[in-house]
């Protein structure tokens, strides 16, 4: 059975206020529009959904059983109209990891919210091979993820938004080691703290290990810089972190100097060109 919205949308207007005139005064219609308007959905539901007497209208039993479907549907069409009409609101779905999003999009995320108060940004936190896999899927707007070459990023354009460097930190009790230059091996034996395996930083340094030809075997793996970082302040190990996740906070910890040099690395802005829009485009840095 289709019955015409319009028809829900009367039905509501009258079940809110609970009067025929004002839900005409409401709607822009006649009282005898919305009558008839309500008489027809009865009609074609075949139930009373208005008690009706001189004085006042209520709901019958089927009409507040109908109101509480009615009212959200309503209301969440009505909230994407003002969204799609708002001359400053839309949607944009980002997706990145935690330490991306701390350490480096929080400025520019403040940017944008001032010049576009009224866009909802719907942030997903993820791998960089997670934020790939929901770029593919449509599920998000644009990414930004740790660039490697390994990232098949086709038909997709990349965009290097920071260039940085890894480091080796360590806590006071490693003090005797801030005046060395060490090699993979010995950090290694001091026991290394480093992201898990599902991150693009543990692929990162177990392919510079075995270039030098070293298994990498991490003393704790943990899916958070932020908890790398506290790990190496209380001397559980050297932790591998990017160097934009220090801070002036980062009081004890030193950084380490090492023999075998690392390159750096990228982070880049992912996103489909053909389905980027001004806002899209406005964060894209």
């Amino acid at each position: 059975m289709e019955v015409n919205y319009e028809l829900y949308k009367v039905f509501y207007t009258v079940a809110k206020l609970l009067s025929f005139s004002e839900a005409a005064s409401e709607l822009c219609l006649s009282q005898s529009a919305v009558s008839q308007s309500v008489k027809a959905l009865e009609t074609k539901l075949g139930k009373t959904l208005f008690a009706r007497s001189t004085k006042k209208v209520s709901l019958t039993g089927d009409g507040e059983l109908l109101m509480t479907h009615i009212e959200p549907a309503i209301e969440f069409i009505r909230r994407g109209e003002e969204i799609l009409l708002d001359e400053s609101a839309g949607r944009i779905r980002l997706a990145a990891s935690d330490t991306i999003c701390r350490y480096f999009l929080v400025p520019y995320l403040k940017r944008f919210h001032k010049r576009h108060p009224g866009v909802h940004l719907q942030i997903i936190n993820a791998t960089s091979a997670g934020c790939l896999e929901l770029l593919k899927k449509n599920k998000v707007d644009l990414i930004v993820i740790n660039h490697t070459k390994e990232n098949h990023l086709s038909p997709y354009d990349a965009q290097v938004v920071k260039e940085f460097q890894d480091v080796f930190v360590a806590g006071s009790e490693y003090q005797d080691l801030s005046t060395k230059t060490l090699t993979f091996h010995t950090l290694q034996e001091q026991g290394l703290l480093m992201l898990d395996k599902n991150s693009t930083t543990s692929a990162f340094l177990h392919n510079e290990f075995q270039k030098n030809g070293l298994d990498l075997l991490p003393a704790i793996e943990i899916s958070s810089n932020d908890l790398l970082l506290d790990l190496a302040k209380i001397n559980l190990g050297i932790a591998f972190v990017p160097d934009y996740c220090l801070s002036g906070n980062d009081k004890g910890l030193f950084v380490l100097k090492t023999k075998e040099r690392l390159p750096t690395r990228q982070l880049a802005v992912v996103y489909n060109p053909l389905q980027t829009n001004e806002l899209t485009r406005d964060l894209i840095i």
